[in-house]
């Protein structure tokens, strides 16, 4: 599917373009944004790097990464940047993950994000499960999830190293019927 194109009231999923480098690095090159996430800030330089691959990625046929642009719809500023792919492990599922500039913090823009990642893959992916992992520490991630009607599954110990040292994940999902029931 591209290109990408989903909205909610306040916010707009859409392709990456190569213009948005500097807005990702505002996300990518920020150590408070980058706390919880599984690595350590990136450089402009490598931020360029995953914005080509995923512009690329975009039109591959089949499509297993929707790694999109995250624009308030009022500034058509870009806030943030989420990401959905496809679990080669697990029948019709995928993994998702997000970020924020710090700035869009504490706003309800998360609990938005992730409502529109989820419509994105049981609304015109027809995926199965979704499931996402966030640091221990990151409660402010587990609200966000739980807001958004995800369920806590449990820890994966040792699962994520970053600046030499191994943290655990804990595992949030939805299932098909249970994001049908929300409806």
């Amino acid at each position: 599917m591209y290109p990408v194109k989903r909205s909610s009231a306040r916010l707009e999923l859409r392709e990456l373009t190569i213009e948005d480098v500097d807005a990702v690095l505002s996300i990518y090159g920020s150590p408070e944004a980058t706390e919880h996430l599984s690595f350590e800030p990136r450089t402009r330089e490598q931020v360029g790097h995953i914005v080509a691959r995923s512009i690329a990625s975009a039109t591959a046929e089949p499509r297993s990464e929707y790694a999109l642009a995250l624009v308030e719809r009022g500034t058509n500023g870009l806030i943030g940047f989420g990401r959905l792919a496809m679990d080669p492990h697990q029948q019709r599922a995928a993994t998702f993950g997000f970020a924020l500039r710090p700035d869009a913090w504490g706003v309800g823009y998360g609990v938005e994000t992730v409502r529109l990642l989820l419509a994105l893959g049981f609304e015109e992916l027809g995926l199965h499960r979704i499931w996402g992992a966030r640091s221990p520490l990151n409660e402010a991630s587990a609200r966000t999830m739980r807001a958004a009607g995800m369920v806590e599954e449990g820890t994966i110990r040792g699962h994520i190293e970053k600046a030499g040292r191994w943290r655990d994940s804990v595992v949030h999902s939805m299932l098909e019927d249970e994001w049908r029931r929300l409806g």
